[in-house]
C-alpha cells in the first residue's frame, strides 16, 4: 500500500506548479506558430515543429512513468524535469535552421512534457477520498494559461514575436522554484505483494482511441488558431482574448465537473462533450468573421477540454491500480495529447498550405471529432466516475 501523502500544504504548491506548467502551455500553443512564422518558416514547417511539441508527449511521459512506478519517486521527477527543461530551453534563444529548432524542441519538451502525468498522480493521491477537490487545484493551471495567453498576445503586439523565448524562460524558472517546494514523499509499494501485470480492459482501449481522435481534432487549434484569426484580420492581442475566453469557461467547468460526473457518469458526459466539439469546429470554419459565432465556438472549449479532461483523469485514476497509476496517466497523456495532437497538428499544416486551405482544417477537425464520438460509444463504464455522496451539495 502507498504511504499516505497529506493534501496540505501540498495543495498550494501543486496549484502553483499547475499555474506555471499551463502558463508555459499558454505561451507555446497559441504563439509558437506566430514565432515560427516570424522566423520565416512556412505552414508545413510550422506544422512539423508544432507536431514535435506534441510528439514528445508520446515517449517522455511513458519513460518517466516506468521510473515513477518502480521507484515511487514522483515529486523528485517533477523537480528534475522542471530543472532540465529550464536549462535546455536556453537553446531556444538562438536563431537557427529548421533542424536546429526541431532538435531544440525535442530536447526541452522531452523533460517538460513528462511533468504533467506525475503532477496528476501526486494530486489525486494527495487528495485521497477528496478527489472532488481536484478541479479547484487544477483550475490554477487554467488561470496561468489565461494570464499568459492575454499577456503574451499584447507583449508580442508591442515588442514582436522574438519576446517569446524571454517570456518562456521566466515561466520555466517559476515552474522549477515551485516544484522544489514539493515534499519528497516517496510512494512505497509493499515488497511482499507481487506486482500485478498491466492489463487494458476493452473500456480503456476504446477510451484511448476516442481520446486520440479527439486530440487529433484539436490539432488545428494547437498550431493555427491564432494564425487563422490573424488571417481574418484580428490582432494578436484580440486573438489572445478569444483564447482566454475558452480558458475562462474551462475553469468554470472544472468547478462544475465533480457534480456533473457524480450525477451523469463519464460516458454520457464524454459523448455530449465530443458532440459539442464537432459543433465547435464547424462554427469556427464558418463563423470566424462573426464575433458571436466565434465567441460561442470558444465557449464550447468548456466541453472540448474542461469536462473531457476532468472525466478522463478520473477515469484513468480509477481504472489503473496503484502499481500502474503513473503508467495510466502517462498512457493517456502520450496517446491523446502526444500521438493525437502531433498527427492532428502535422496534417493541419499540410491542409493549411499557403493559407488557402485554412477553412478546410476545421472540417478535418470536425471529422476527427466525429470519429472520436463513434469510439466513445463503445466505452462501457457501469459505475459513476465519482460517488454522488462525495460531492458537496
Amino acid at each position: 500500500m502507498p504511504n499516505a501523502v497529506s493534501a496540505e500544504p501540498n495543495a498550494r504548491w501543486l496549484s502553483a506548479c499547475y499555474f506555471f506548467f499551463f502558463s508555459i502551455l499558454g505561451l507555446m500553443v497559441p504563439y509558437l506558430g506566430v514565432f515560427f512564422d516570424n522566423r520565416g518558416f512556412n505552414a508545413q514547417e510550422i506544422g512539423f515543429l508544432m507536431a514535435i511539441l506534441m510528439g514528445t508527449r508520446i515517449v517522455a511521459p511513458n519513460v518517466w512513468a516506468m521510473v515513477a512506478d518502480r521507484t515511487g519517486m514522483r515529486s523528485e521527477l517533477v523537480k528534475f524535469g522542471s530543472a532540465a527543461a529550464a536549462i535546455t530551453y536556453v537553446s531556444f534563444f538562438f536563431d537557427g535552421s529548421l533542424t536546429y529548432l526541431a532538435i531544440s524542441l525535442m530536447i526541452y519538451t522531452f523533460f517538460w512534457n513528462a511533468i504533467l502525468a506525475q503532477l496528476e498522480v501526486i494530486t489525486l493521491e494527495s487528495l485521497g477520498d477528496e478527489s472532488h477537490r481536484y478541479g479547484a487545484i487544477r483550475s490554477w493551471g487554467s488561470v496561468g494559461y489565461i494570464c499568459l495567453v492575454i499577456a503574451a498576445g499584447f507583449a508580442i503586439g508591442e515588442f514582436g514575436a522574438e519576446i517569446v523565448p524571454a517570456l518562456g524562460m521566466v515561466l520555466f524558472i517559476g515552474m522549477f522554484i515551485c516544484a522544489m517546494a514539493l515534499p519528497s514523499n516517496r510512494v512505497k509499494l509493499s515488497s511482499s505483494a507481487p506486482r500485478p501485470p498491466l492489463k487494458l480492459s476493452s473500456a480503456v482501449v476504446w477510451f484511448l482511441i476516442s481520446a486520440i481522435l479527439l486530440q487529433m481534432s484539436v490539432g488545428p487549434f494547437y498550431g493555427f488558431f491564432v494564425l487563422y484569426l490573424k488571417q481574418a484580420g484580428y490582432s494578436e492581442g484580440v486573438a489572445g482574448l478569444f483564447v482566454a475566453l475558452g480558458v475562462v469557461v474551462e475553469i468554470l467547468m472544472f468547478m462544475l465537473a465533480p457534480r456533473l460526473l457524480g450525477r451523469f457518469g463519464v460516458k454520457l458526459l464524454l459523448l455530449v462533450s465530443i458532440l459539442l466539439t464537432v459543433l465547435r469546429w464547424v462554427l469556427l470554419a464558418y463563423g470566424v468573421h462573426n464575433i458571436a459565432l466565434l465567441s460561442l465556438s470558444q465557449a464550447l472549449h468548456a466541453f472540448t477540454f474542461g469536462l473531457t479532461h476532468a472525466a478522463s483523469i478520473q477515469f484513468i485514476h480509477r481504472n489503473f491500480d496503484i502499481a500502474h497509476r503513473s503508467k495510466g496517466q502517462a498512457l493517456y497523456a502520450s496517446l491523446s495529447f502526444g500521438l493525437g495532437g502531433a498527427i492532428g497538428t502535422w496534417i493541419s499544416g499540410v491542409i493549411w498550405g499557403d493559407g488557402s486551405g485554412s477553412t478546410h482544417t476545421w472540417f478535418f477537425a470536425a471529422a476527427c471529432a466525429g470519429l472520436s464520438l463513434i469510439a466513445a460509444l463503445a466505452i462501457t463504464e457501469p459505475k459513476p466516475i465519482i460517488k454522488s455522496d462525495s460531492i458537496n451539495p
